[in-house]
């Protein structure tokens, strides 16, 4: 969620620092600052609000060489700027910015720091307050930090400011993700590689409870316990080109388009010398070895495993269950003998799964990562990883990550049936190549599909979205997106459960939008729509050609029946594109919430 980038080197830190801070402004907050440091000096800016408003309160004249800054999402405290980062010691030696969340911050207050005028309601201050404090007493500030992280729990990323020194940026981590990018003269912190892809492509992975020193000209790392540790920094594989929006006016809608070409470069990272479909031959032996798989995943990724386990179990005959990363981790049910976990994560650094990711590890089993981000923490850390190559997804609301993600369970899938000798009757490759030409149909049918959202969303207050089978787990995905960024109140249910309580809530004019895509329940779920508009909702059918019928408002190309969600989805994104736009959201950064949610 927060993002944090650090820089030191010989040129004016604050414009890279500010630079990088708009990179990740796609990853949801609602303040941000900087601290430079100077011969005079440690300043600090912040801001509640976005970027530009942090930009008009820096002050030009301040020159600085080294310097943190910080993107933040609330979860001590409100949203303003005396809760902003960066945070300060109360002799204003030290200065700090941390992502994460520090369970046992009122028990340190408490213990620690009695007489200690708190300036914030956040945990991030109390750990700054406590490195002066474990300085006063005379530790240096490596072992003042050392200590103070002895002694909190949970997660966090940390750059730390001692006025004291003009040549370090003190950092550690523990579950939340950072890296330490290398320069020629100049080193640099990041969240996230693309905050500073504007100076180098070369970062240096730090893990979990290390303590860092980035000086301008070396990066030392050491264990707590104060181990030096030797690693080589790895080339981040993006474009820079890639994160930006070019002429398009969201990012959310570039992404969209973008949908054809990930399906076609999916389809073209894995594929053989000789053409055929394959993934990683340790990887498919994992998979078959297993009695049963467990997919672990959150929000849109949550519902691409729910049509991943359809794959599984119809194509390749092999058990499957999915859960709720939040919930796995402190509600594990029983496992079978062999288990397989799979965790799908567009950013790779969830923190739900990542809990899970570590419990089961403990346990000695094997784990997948499904990510679109190489050299993520849950890529690291699990045994194998398939990359979802859909490039770098800017928009709060995923849309070409969770198509990638279906079409990678799709095909994973497949060569796990061919290479258990099933017998399959139809060419996935060449099936995925025709869902590639449907859905880029559909987004070139924008004006069709702003008119159903200006027709049926224009002065809704609720919508829902029903299926049957595979449009049912397609319908969760609607609504997610619809609430997500336009803010209307939606929900996808599956049209046979309606009748069972929620037809109560259809009301006269209530958008309802019914998913037709898969032939032998096409009846059943058009039974539902009757059921529903003799109640006063305002339906809208979106059918695939062949199934489709008069009335029908969308008809979708005809593609195969289990891979109609990778189509079927296309019109709910870009409806709820519009419906966003024609209520003047804020399409790329809704409200409340992040990109990467790396806190629990």
């Amino acid at each position: 969620m927060c993002g944090i980038v650090g820089y030191n080197g010989v040129l004016d830190a604050k414009e890279i620092l500010l630079k990088g801070l708009e990179k990740l402004e796609y990853r949801g907050y609602d303040s941000a600052g900087i601290a430079v440091r100077n011969e005079e000096g440690v300043t600090v800016f912040k801001e509640k609000g976005r970027i530009a408003d942090l930009r008009t309160a820096v002050n030009d004249e301040v020159d600085a060489n080294i310097g943190i800054g910080h993107t933040r999402w609330a979860t001590h405290g409100v949203p303003n700027k005396l809760n902003a980062h960066p945070h300060q010691s109360v002799t204003g030696r030290f200065t700090l910015v941390h992502n994460g969340v520090i369970e046992n911050y009122h028990l340190l207050q408490r213990a620690y720091l009695k007489g200690i005028q708190m300036q914030s309601d956040t945990d991030t201050e109390v750990i700054v307050q406590l490195i002066d404090l474990f300085a006063k007493e005379g530790l240096s500030t490596v072992e003042a930090f050392r200590k103070t992280l002895s002694l909190v729990h949970g997660s966090y990323a940390l750059a730390l400011l001692d006025q004291e020194d003009a040549d370090t940026i003190y950092v550690a981590k523990n579950k939340s993700p950072l890296l330490v990018g290398v320069g020629d003269g100049f080193n640099v912190v990041a969240s996230d590689a693309m905050a500073m892809l504007q100076v180098t492509d070369q970062f240096i992975e730090l893990r979990d409870k290390e303590i860092v020193l980035v000086h301008k000209d070396k990066v030392e790392i050491t264990t707590l316990d104060g181990r030096v540790i030797d690693r080589k920094p790895f080339k981040a594989e993006l474009d820079a080109s890639d994160i930006e929006k070019g002429t398009y006016p969201h990012y959310m809608l570039k992404e969209i388009d973008e949908q054809p070409g990930v399906v076609r470069k999916i389809i073209q990272e894995y594929s053989n010398p000789n053409g055929e479909l394959s993934i990683d031959e340790n990887i498919l032996t994992a998979i078959k070895e297993a009695d049963r798989l467990y997919i672990i995943a959150a929000g849109t990724s949550y519902h691409a495993g729910l049509i991943g386990k359809q794959y599984f179990e119809k194509i390749a005959g092999i058990p499957v269950e999915v859960h709720i990363s939040s919930e796995f981790g402190y509600n594990m049910p029983l496992l079978s003998e062999k288990p397989l976990f799979i965790f799908i994560t567009q950013s790779g650094e969830t923190a739900d799964s990542r809990q899970v990711l570590v419990k089961v590890k403990e346990k000695g089993y094997s784990a997948l990562t499904i990510t679109n981000v190489p050299g993520s923490t849950l890529s690291r850390e699990a045994d194998y990883t398939l990359l979802l190559h859909a490039g770098p997804e800017i928009a709060v609301a995923s849309t070409k990550a969770y198509v990638a993600q279906v079409a990678v369970l799709a095909l994973t899938a497949y060569v796990t049936a061919q290479s258990l000798g099933k017998d399959l009757n139809f060419d996935l490759k060449q099936e995925l190549g025709i869902a590639a030409n449907a859905i880029q149909t559909l987004v070139d049918s924008k004006d069709d599909l702003e008119l159903i959202a200006e027709d049926y969303l224009k002065v809704a207050r609720n919508a829902f979205f029903i299926g049957r089978n595979l449009d049912y787990y397609v319908s969760l995905e609607g609504a997610l997106k619809l609430k997500e960024i336009s803010y209307i109140q939606a929900e996808g249910f599956a049209g046979g459960e309606l009748k069972h309580g929620t037809i109560a809530l259809i009301e006269e004019g209530t958008p309802v939008f019914a998913l037709a895509t898969q032939e032998y329940v096409a009846l059943n779920i058009r039974g539902n729509v009757k059921e529903v508009v003799a109640r006063g909702a305002n339906a809208c059918i979106i059918s695939m050609e062949g199934i489709n019928e008069e009335g029908d408002r969308l008809v979708i190309p005809k593609v195969h029946t289990l891979l109609t969600p990778l189509v079927s989805v296309i019109p709910l994104q870009l409806i709820s594109y519009y419906a966003a736009l024609h209520r003047r959201a804020d399409v790329d950064k809704p409200r409340n919430l992040a990109k990467s949610v790396t806190v629990e």
